[in-house]
C-alpha cells in the first residue's frame, strides 16, 4: 500500500507545476527550481514528470547551465520512450535539439532536428516544426553553412505565419539579424530585430521580457557595424538591464561582448579589454564556445590597434582552433584575414601565403561569392537578396537580371521569399 504523502498524483503534479512557473514568472527562479525538483522526485505521473522535466529544461536555458539543460532533456527523452507517445518523443527530441544547439554541438542539433521532422503526422509536430526549423538554421549558421541556414529561417517564419505565432516570428527575425551580420548586409542586419522589437510592443504585453531584451542586443550589434554608436550603445544598455534583472547570464556576456566591440570601434581598447575578459569568464561558464572564438577575434584586433603583433598572433591562434573544433568557417576566415595582415606586417612571406591560400579556401566552401557578377559576399557592407531557393546575391546584381531565375540552380526568381 503506497503510503500517503510520498508520491504525488496526476492533479498534485499539475498544481504544483503550475505553483512553480507562477513562481519562475514572477522572477523567484530559486523557488520555482525547489518546487519543480520535488516534483520530479514525487510524481508518480508520467506525463506530469515529462512536463516538470519541460520546465527544468527551459529554465537552465535561460540560466546558461546548458549542460544541465542537456541532462534534464535526456532524462526527458527516456520518459518519452517509456510511455511511447510520438508527441512527447517529438517535444523530446526538439529539446535535446535545443540543448546542443546551446553547447555548439551544431552536428548533433541538426540530427536531432531531422528526427523531429521525420516525425510527421503527430499533433505536436505541426505546432513545433517553426520552432524545429529556427533551431536548425541557427546550428547551420554556427557552421557557416548560409543556404541551408536561410532555408531553415524561410520554413521558420512560414510555419510562424501560418500559425499565427508572434514569438517564433520574433524569434526567427533575431537569427535572420544574426543571419545577415555575419553577411555584412547591415541594412538587413537592423531590419529584421527591428521587426521583431515591433511584434514585441505589438503583441508582447504578456510575453517574458526576454523577447525585448534579445530584439534590442540585436539591433545594438547592427548599429555598431552601421557605426551608430551611440544607437548602438543605448540598445545594448536596455538589454543587460533586463539580462540583470531576470539573471540571463547568456544575454549578459553577448552584451559585453557588444559593449567592448563598441569601445574598440572608438580604438578605447582600456575600456574594451575589461569587458571581453568579463564576457569571456561567462561564455566558459555557459560553454558557450562560439562566443568565445568572437571575445578572441575582438581582443585580437584590440591588440592590433596597440601594434602588439606577438599578442593579436596568439590571441587568434586561439580563435582558430577553437573555430576549427566547431567547423565554423566564417570564423576561421576571419583568423586567416587577421592573421594575413599581422604576418604581412612581419614581413613574414611564406606565412602570409599560406593564411592567403586558406582564406580563399574557406570563401569557396562557404561559396560566398555571388553566382552573378563573381564577386565576394561578406567582405564589405553590401545590400544582399535572397531568392526563394535560398540562394543568395547582390541586390544590384539580381535589379540587372530582371526574371531570368537563379544563375545557381535555374529556379524562377519570380516567387518572392519571407527573407
Amino acid at each position: 500500500m503506497r503510503r500517503f504523502g510520498v508520491e504525488m498524483g496526476q492533479d498534485q503534479t499539475k498544481q504544483q507545476i503550475e505553483k512553480g512557473l507562477r513562481l519562475y514568472q514572477s522572477n523567484h527562479t530559486d523557488k520555482a527550481l525547489h518546487i519543480w525538483f520535488k516534483v520530479l522526485e514525487k510524481t508518480s505521473d508520467p506525463g506530469g514528470k515529462f512536463r516538470v522535466l519541460g520546465c527544468l529544461i527551459t529554465a537552465h536555458s535561460e540560466m546558461g547551465k546548458y549542460k544541465d539543460m542537456l541532462k534534464y532533456a535526456l532524462t526527458q527523452i527516456d520518459t518519452a520512450r517509456e510511455m511511447e507517445d510520438p508527441d512527447y518523443l517529438t517535444e523530446g527530441y526538439l529539446n535535446l535539439a535545443r540543448s546542443n544547439e546551446k553547447l555548439c554541438d551544431f552536428q548533433k542539433t541538426i540530427s536531432y532536428c531531422k528526427t523531429c521532422l521525420n516525425m510527421q503526422g503527430t499533433t505536436t509536430s505541426l505546432l513545433l516544426n517553426g520552432q524545429v526549423c529556427l533551431s536548425m538554421g541557427n546550428a547551420f549558421l554556427g557552421m557557416s553553412v548560409f543556404q541551408k541556414a536561410l532555408e531553415n529561417y524561410e520554413k521558420g517564419l512560414r510555419y510562424a505565419h501560418n500559425n499565427d505565432d508572434k514569438m517564433l516570428e520574433c524569434r526567427v527575425c533575431c537569427s535572420l539579424g544574426s543571419f545577415y551580420t555575419q553577411l555584412k548586409d547591415y541594412e538587413k542586419a537592423l531590419f529584421f530585430p527591428c521587426k521583431a522589437a515591433e511584434l514585441v510592443n505589438d503583441y508582447g504585453k504578456g510575453w517574458s521580457l526576454k523577447y525585448r531584451a534579445m530584439s534590442q542586443y540585436h539591433m545594438a550589434v547592427a548599429y555598431r557595424k552601421l557605426g551608430r554608436l551611440p544607437d548602438a550603445m543605448d540598445c545594448c544598455e536596455e538589454s543587460m538591464k533586463i539580462a540583470l534583472q531576470h539573471g540571463d547570464r547568456p544575454l549578459q556576456s553577448l552584451c559585453l561582448l557588444c559593449f567592448a566591440d563598441i569601445h574598440r570601434s572608438r580604438n578605447d581598447v582600456e575600456k574594451a579589454f575589461p569587458r571581453y575578459e568579463s564576457s569571456m569568464c561567462i561564455m566558459t561558464e555557459t560553454g558557450n564556445r562560439l562566443g568565445q572564438v568572437h571575445v578572441y577575434l575582438g581582443v585580437a584586433k584590440c591588440w592590433l590597434i596597440q601594434k602588439e603583433l606577438d599578442k593579436a598572433l596568439d590571441t587568434v591562434q586561439r580563435a582558430q582552433e577553437l573555430a576549427e573544433g566547431l567547423g565554423n568557417k566564417l570564423c576561421l576566415l576571419k583568423a586567416h584575414c587577421l592573421n594575413e595582415g599581422i604576418f604581412r606586417s612581419k614581413e613574414q612571406q611564406a606565412e602570409l601565403r599560406e593564411h592567403v591560400v586558406k582564406f580563399h579556401e574557406c570563401v569557396e566552401e562557404m561559396e560566398l561569392y555571388c553566382g552573378m557578377c563573381g564577386e565576394s559576399i561578406g567582405e564589405k557592407n553590401h545590400q544582399l537578396q535572397a531568392l526563394p531557393c535560398s540562394h543568395v546575391f547582390h541586390l544590384k546584381c539580381l535589379q540587372s537580371n530582371g526574371t531570368r531565375g537563379c544563375p545557381n540552380c535555374r529556379r524562377s526568381s519570380l516567387k518572392p521569399g519571407y527573407v
